[in-house]
């Protein structure tokens, strides 16, 4: 009977063991003790709950230990009223009355006089493990601002999504730190959130998002989980997914996303972004799906599947039918997820080489930057052959797994 429930619930994509409890799960089951005597400011969105879905602004709002006297809110703000790229106001939270103050807009690192009255400041988001996301950034620039006014940072940890053991792409290289490309990590860190702070404060890689700054060292503590594992994805914890953005509604696009979103910077291509499956699908009207099918299938791709898919956007510019591709990880662990966007590139350039994105791309600077190189703009877009990156992109991952693995907070 328990074997039939497991694996219904493993259809179900649930657990029947996973009992992971998060940074502020821990933080409020012991009392708040870390928190006590001291102003508090919170960075955090929606996605920052506990297992029963109360907000962590909320839990400590109304915690009488804690003294909770600002907000902080990254790209989509603090309540997830604002959609993705758009600024985000300053002004106070409606429901509990306490300043709100904007870190994705004119001001995207904390002002000395936002920090002004605040003791520590804890970061409670959601990561996707991906380096163009942008929390992270926020995160980096929060705990530099922090440093200059010897604050405290305290992060509650969450699950990577990705799981704690994928490591891919190149490290950021000069010239090309941004927003979205902060660190020298790679572009899939297989690391939690608060062993990615860990790393930043130890290694002096908090340098600003040109890259250039003096590394800065803040005062940092972690909250860590309980009972999560480097093996493990998301659907594995036990865990609800609440959406830490818009376009990333479940774990599997959470996934996607290091799948399919330097392939959407072309702009050649629908990526499900607009559709019910955001980051899961690669897609055009121009495109014959079957044998986008066929000829990526030919590769012999290791983990990793695919199926037809036609469908029409229900948002964006873009209303018309699109034909293409779904994908899936058959085996997560064989898979390198971040070149499956570069082989359907590659497949599409070998069906219609009339279509090559390289031709028509007039703004290069934002795909360079999410690359972290322009390397692969450069190399990849001779012939759109994957063998002519793969090599290089994935030459550093050994040596970031080895200096990582000393920050580790879990198994």
């Amino acid at each position: 009977m328990k074997k039939l429930l497991t694996l219904l619930l493993s259809l179900a994509g649930l657990s029947l063991s996973a009992q992971v409890y998060t940074g502020i799960d821990m933080l409020e089951r012991y009392g708040f003790e870390e928190l006590r005597g001291k102003r508090v400011g919170l960075v955090t969105n929606p996605s920052g709950v506990d297992r029963n879905l109360r907000s962590t602004i909320d839990i400590l709002y109304e915690a009488p230990q804690v003294n909770l006297v600002a907000l902080y809110g990254p790209e989509h703000g603090v309540r997830g009223d604002a959609y993705a790229g758009d600024h985000v106001a300053s002004g106070k939270d409606p429901k509990t009355g306490l300043p709100v103050y904007s870190l994705y807009g004119s001001t995207r690192k904390p002002t000395p006089d936002m920090l002004k009255g605040v003791d520590v400041m804890v970061y409670d988001i959601q990561d996707v493990g991906t380096r163009s996301y942008t929390f992270i950034s926020t995160l980096g620039l929060v705990m530099r601002a922090c440093a200059e006014q010897d604050i405290e940072v305290m992060v509650l940890d969450r699950p990577n999504p990705l799981g704690g053991l994928k490591v891919e792409g190149c490290l950021v290289e000069p010239g090309f730190f941004s927003f979205v490309s902060e660190f020298r990590i790679p572009y899939v860190y297989g690391l939690t959130v608060g062993e990615l702070a860990g790393l930043i404060n130890e290694e002096g890689l908090n340098c600003g998002v040109e890259g250039k700054e003096k590394p800065l060292k803040c005062r940092l503590s972690v909250i860590p989980m309980r009972g999560w594992e480097r093996s493990m994805l998301y659907k594995d914890t036990g865990l609800p997914w609440i959406l830490p953005s818009p376009n990333i509604p479940s774990e599997a696009s959470a996934i996607g996303y290091p799948s399919a979103g330097i392939a959407g910077e072309f702009g050649y291509l629908n990526i499900g972004v607009g559709y019910t499956i955001p980051f899961q699908t690669f897609a055009a009207p121009w495109i014959d799906a079957d044998k986008l099918k066929e000829r990526l299938d030919s590769y012999g791709i290791p983990g990793t599947a695919f199926r037809t898919i036609h469908y029409k956007p229900i948002s964006g510019q873009n209303a018309q039918m699109q034909h293409g591709v779904q994908f899936f990880y058959t085996d997560y662990e064989a898979a390198t997820i971040t070149l499956t966007q570069f082989y359907v590139m590659q497949a599409l350039q070998e069906l219609y080489p009339e279509r090559n994105p390289y031709k028509v791309l007039k703004k290069t600077r934002m795909l360079d930057i999410v690359c972290g190189t322009d390397y692969v703009r450069k190399e990849f877009g001779k012939r759109l052959k994957v063998e002519d990156i793969q090599s290089r992109w994935m030459q550093e991952t050994e040596a970031f797994k080895e200096l990582s693995q000393q920050y580790y907070l879990y198994r």
